[in-house]
């Protein structure tokens, strides 16, 4: 037997441990392909009675199964020799599953969605009671049930951010980072909320990170600035609002702030260019 003739007689095989995984969409896949390997390929008498059966058998599993027979109530007809027939009826079994596994995809992004909007408002609420303790905990519970949601861990710092709680803020933006470290906005979050805690070295760091992601963003740099303004580093904060300048020479905040590290190192202000 040929190797494509024995990957369709694996492929038949799955559609009895998908079914038994609740996966009808794999499970018809997996025998349209193994029919359309079968319709490619030149049998001799014993393959296709050994296919026939294989058929058989997965076509049975199927119109068993109670999870497809309530997405596609009709019986699956098959008699050996007529796969090509199988094969028709199986491509509109797939567009079946696949408009009704796009709308459940739908139901669990809306379910999803709700879910954390409801959880953002129930830790909202605490803050603002402060109820600092709930409130860590409601939020910490909202963002493992989605571990991979960069997003939402910022939405909990800006809400630890209103309640001026700048440790948990901190921790779900490092967490955020490390999900995104391409979303240069966190960087500039994390930024202020170490500023808040003094922790200046540690902003810094933050700010080299995203460096190698936006080196072209003036902002980044006056962000870098006032981190350097609050550390008393005026020598740093001017190279920070320099390089900000240089990247758009009307930044007026960026222009007040370079004057103000030349003020603290004796220096002449500038003009805007």
């Amino acid at each position: 037997m040929s190797s494509e003739l024995t990957k369709a007689r694996s492929q038949i095989n799955k559609v009895r441990t998908f079914l038994k995984q609740a996966k009808p969409l794999p499970a018809v896949s997996a025998l349209y392909e193994a029919i359309g390997t079968m319709l490619r390929t030149p049998l001799i008498k014993s393959e296709k009675e050994e296919f026939g059966k294989l058929i058989t058998d997965a076509v049975l599993l199927l119109n068993g199964d109670r999870t497809l027979r309530k997405i596609y109530p009709l019986i699956l007809d098959y008699t050996p020799g007529k796969e090509k027939d199988l094969a028709d009826t199986l491509v509109t079994l797939l567009g079946e599953l696949q408009a009704t596994a796009v709308e459940e995809a739908k139901d669990i992004m809306a379910d999803m969605a709700q879910r954390i909007a409801s959880g953002l408002a129930e830790g909202k609420l605490l803050l603002e009671e402060k109820r600092f303790d709930e409130a860590k905990q409601s939020l910490e519970k909202l963002a493992r049930e989605f571990p991979r949601d960069a997003d939402l861990r910022a939405h909990i710092a800006e809400l630890f951010i209103s309640g001026e709680q700048y440790e948990q803020a901190f921790s779900f933006l490092d967490e955020a980072i490390n999900l995104s470290p391409d979303q240069i906005h966190h960087y500039n979050r994390i930024g202020i909320v170490l500023r808040k805690l003094h922790k200046y070295d540690i902003a810094e760091r933050y700010f080299m990170r995203a460096v190698e992601f936006a080196k072209s963003d003036p902002n980044l740099y006056f962000n870098l600035g006032r981190v350097y303004l609050d550390w008393q580093r005026w020598d740093k904060a001017e190279k920070a609002s320099r390089l900000a300048l240089r990247l758009s020479p009307s930044f007026v905040e960026a222009q007040k702030l370079l004057n103000f590290a030349l003020k603290k190192q004796g220096k002449e202000p500038e003009s805007i260019s």
